[in-house]
Parts: C-alpha cells; sequence; structure tokens
C-alpha cells in the first residue's frame, strides 16, 4: 500500500494516531510531503524517527527550509544566504513557529545535528510516483515544472527551491501536468470552508494539509475549526484522520 501525508508541525499525538491506524508494514511506503518540523514542539524527534523508517520517503517542506537557512546550513549552498542578515533569516523562522524546533536544536548532540543535515540537504523537491496505473506527482507546495510560468525574469531572488517549497498558487490553478497533483503546505480550510480539515479533491489536484500545526481549535472565518492530520491511501483514496478527543468536524 501507498500512503501519502503532510505537514506533521511536530505533534506526536496526531502523528502516532495515523501510524496505529494504517498500520504500515514493511512492503508498504510512506511518503511524507514536508514540514515535519516547527509549531509543536517534538518536530526534531519525529523527524529523526522518520528518518529511521526504512519504507518512509520524505519531501522538502518550506519550515525545514527555513530552519536550514536559520542555522547556516541552507540546502542550495552558501551563496542561497550570502547576502542574508542571520538575524533576519532566524525571525523569519521564528515567526512561523520555529522557536520551539531551535530550542530543541540546540541540546541535540553534534553528531545527530550532523546525521539530520544530511539527510535534510539530500531530501527532494519533487516526487512522481505511479500507483494503480495512474500517476502522481507529490510536491510540497509547487511543481517545479510551474517556476517559469510563475517567477518572472525580475523575480529572479526567488530560486526554484523557494518557488518549489512557499508558492501556494501554482498547486491551485487549472493547469494539468500529465497526471493527479498532491501537495501540502496550504491548509485546507483555506481552500474551501465547506468541509474544513478535510482532505480537497477537485479534478486533478489533492491537497492534504489539513492543519496539524494548528492547535486544537482555532477560529477560521469566525467557525471553529480544529487542526488535524490526515493521510490518503492511494490504493483506494481511503482518507484517515487523526483522533482530535472531544472535537467533531462539521
Amino acid at each position: 500500500m501507498t500512503y501519502v501525508m503532510s505537514d506533521i508541525h511536530g505533534n506526536p499525538r496526531r502523528f502516532r494516531s495515523i501510524l496505529r491506524q494504517i498500520e504500515l508494514k514493511s512492503e508498504d511506503t510512506l511518503y511524507i510531503l514536508g514540514d515535519v518540523i516547527d509549531r509543536h514542539p517534538h518536530g526534531i524527534k519525529i523527524l529523526r524517527e522518520i528518518m529511521a523508517m526504512p519504507n518512509a520517503k520524505m519531501l522538502l517542506g518550506n519550515h525545514e527550509y527555513m530552519m536550514l537557512r536559520a542555522i547556516g546550513e541552507p540546502y542550495d549552498g552558501p551563496q542561497d544566504i550570502q547576502d542574508c542578515d542571520p538575524r533576519d533569516l532566524l525571525r523569519v523562522w521564528y515567526r512561523n513557529g520555529g522557536d520551539v524546533t531551535h530550542h530543541f536544536w540546540k541540546h541535540t548532540r553534534l553528531a545527530v545535528r550532523a546525521e539530520i543535515l544530511d539527510y535534510l540537504k539530500a531530501l527532494p523537491l519533487n516526487m512522481d510516483i505511479i500507483v494503480g496505473g495512474k500517476t502522481y506527482k507529490l510536491v510540497h507546495a509547487a511543481s517545479l515544472d510551474r517556476y517559469e510560468e510563475y517567477v518572472p525574469e525580475g523575480k529572479s531572488r526567488e530560486t526554484r527551491t523557494h518557488f518549489v517549497v512557499w508558492n501556494r498558487d501554482a498547486s491551485l490553478d487549472n493547469a494539468r501536468l500529465g497526471g493527479y497533483l498532491i501537495f501540502g503546505h496550504t491548509p485546507t480550510c483555506h481552500i474551501t470552508l465547506d468541509n474544513p480539515m478535510c482532505i480537497w479533491r477537485e479534478g486533478y489536484r489533492i491537497g492534504i494539509d489539513c492543519g496539524s500545526g494548528r492547535p486544537d481549535t482555532q477560529l477560521v472565518s469566525w467557525q471553529p475549526v480544529c487542526g488535524r492530520l490526515a493521510c490518503l491511501r492511494l490504493d483506494d483514496m481511503k482518507e484517515f484522520y487523526s483522533e482530535e478527543p472531544g472535537l467533531e468536524l462539521r
């Protein structure tokens, strides 16, 4: 079986809930579309667990990208931060929930840090897979194929990596890329309020970020919406959601 999830954001309770439900076997594959860290405090622990899973494959998310830049180990090499003020990079990361990750990072052994850095710097930006005869492009935020369309010449400072992990619009337009596009990054409550915090599907596009980075309950357009982690099994399109005690989605 092939499973896809995204945007765990350091929440072990939600991650464990999904793992209990899908009962991952050695012959199964779990794809994680980035943003394992930040917002909740246990991102590094979850990341290390994923690193130890032989059947888990991960993409780089914008939060891992921010972390690498903030600690001076950028994904695209030293040139990516050579004109940046390190304090600004740290502020951007903290503003996006990276302070809890950085606190844990500073108490992590140097040898473990080196393993994590090697792992993160080797992560792909997109993946193409085939399941049940159907082609799926897995992205965190956007497909590399759309970079030339979305980034004009005058905006050359936006690298391909930055585009792929940050751009929200490219995954929501109607251009078809020869298969299904599965993305995280944008919580589905920002795409539709008809069924908030559920996996969103429209045509060939599938959004699977159901707000695990959020607290248990949050007001979205004056409606109470709970964040949760989602997982999609591509073999039969079965949806799995983390258990949120005492909360009920419409």
